[in-house]
Parts: C-alpha cells; structure tokens; sequence
C-alpha cells in the first residue's frame, strides 16, 4: 500500500509543545482541596487531561464542577507565566518542519486566551498557520472533530496529516480522525498509558518527531490498514 504524503503536523499543545504538568497539577490540587477538602493522588487528576476543563472536574466530582473550574482558574490565572515551562527544542522542531513545506497546526482543549498566552509566551504562534482552541467547536477530544476542523482550514486530508499528543485522547482522536497518530511520551502521561491507546509512532523527546516522522510515516500508514485518501 502506498502511503499518503505528509503535508501537515498537528500539535497538542499542554505537554506536548509546553511543559505545563507541574502549573496543571497545582490548580487541580488548589481547587480540589480547596472545595471538595480532600488530597487526591496526582495520577487521580491528570487522568482526564486533554479534554475541556469542565467536563474533566465533572468527573472528579459531580454536580461540583463550576465551583471547582473557577478555583482553579484563579490559580491558574495567578500562577500561568511564572509556573509554565518550555521544553528544549521545540522552536527548531517547528522551525525544521516548516522548513520541509509542512503545514503546522495547534489542536487544543484549552479556551483561546490561554492557548494565546501560552504560544506567546514561548514565542511560537506565528509559526503556526491554524490555532484551534476549545472555543472553536462543539465537541472536543477524544472526538475527532477538533482535528478534522484544523485539517479544513489547512486545505489538507487527514490522511495526510499527523497529529503528536502526549494524552490518550489525543492518540484516540487521531486514529478516530484518521491521522497519523504520534504519542509524545515526553508529557503529562505515563508512557505505558499512551502506549495503550495505540499510537502509530511514538517519541521520548520532541527533538526526534522531524526524523520519525521522515523515516515512519509510510511505515506505520501500511502497517496500520488504513486506505489512502
């Protein structure tokens, strides 16, 4: 089987092309302490990471999650610039990747103003062509649609896109959208547990996605079944 040329590389954004966990990690423990009163293990909340904010509290505690979305965006809010972190390498992983003539995009379940801040932050957001945030569709990962809406406003098939997440449900969402799926193992989750959800490629470190994706996109296209678009 041939496999669709690449065109584009699609990008999570918390953990995956900032390092975010500890800031993360910190609002969930303020706000769960703070209205629920009790210590839950780091593993209890970052298991949901990479969906919208809400729906993730909704899981941690029923009928409680406005009360606990705003007492963790006031800490997050306060503690954003000084707690966020970049990862090493990833300005000239985009850089090298806009060098071969790939499209690049941002798919993530945050709302606009943090994404922006966070890009800004960093100095990466005009080195994108799309940003899609959660405010830019109706359903979010693991549904495919966020995915599918950038690879649109790109002008390119999904089957010529990939797409590098560290969550499970970026991996999910990528499969389901019919991309390339890259398990970045470098983020929020242990690897085992994106391993699980079946990634196509995956990779210890950002500086390895513009060789892995050179050298295994064809590879894990036909070793995976799927039609060419």
């Amino acid at each position: 089987m041939t496999a669709p040329a690449l065109q584009a590389v699609l990008f999570d954004l918390d953990g995956t092309l900032i390092d975010s966990v500890g800031l993360i990690l910190a609002s969930f423990r303020y706000a769960t302490e703070t209205v629920l009163g009790v210590e839950m293990s780091d593993e209890d909340l970052l298991r949901n990471v990479g969906m919208p904010l809400r729906p993730q509290m909704e899981i941690l505690a029923p009928g409680r999650a406005d009360e606990l979305v705003a007492v963790y965006r006031e800490h997050n809010n306060a503690h954003h610039d000084a707690m966020l972190k970049g990862y090493e390498g990833v300005p000239e992983v985009l850089d090298e990747l806009r060098g071969r003539g790939l499209s690049l995009a941002v798919v993530t379940s945050k709302g606009t103003p943090l994404m922006m801040r966070g890009l800004d932050r960093f100095g990466l957001t005009g080195r994108f062509d799309v940003l899609v945030s959660m405010d830019d569709v109706t359903a979010h990962k693991p549904d495919p649609a966020p995915l599918l809406y950038a690879a649109e406003r790109l002008g390119v098939a999904p089957s010529q896109c990939a797409y590098v997440g560290d969550s499970p449900h970026d991996v999910v969402a990528a499969r389901a959208a019919g991309m390339l799926a890259v398990g970045a193992l470098w983020g929020a989750f242990p690897p085992e547990r994106v391993r699980e959800a079946g990634p196509d490629l995956t990779a210890d470190d950002i500086r390895e996605v513009p060789a892995l994706l050179a050298d295994g996109a064809a590879r894990a296209a036909e070793g995976s079944g799927r039609e060419p678009a």
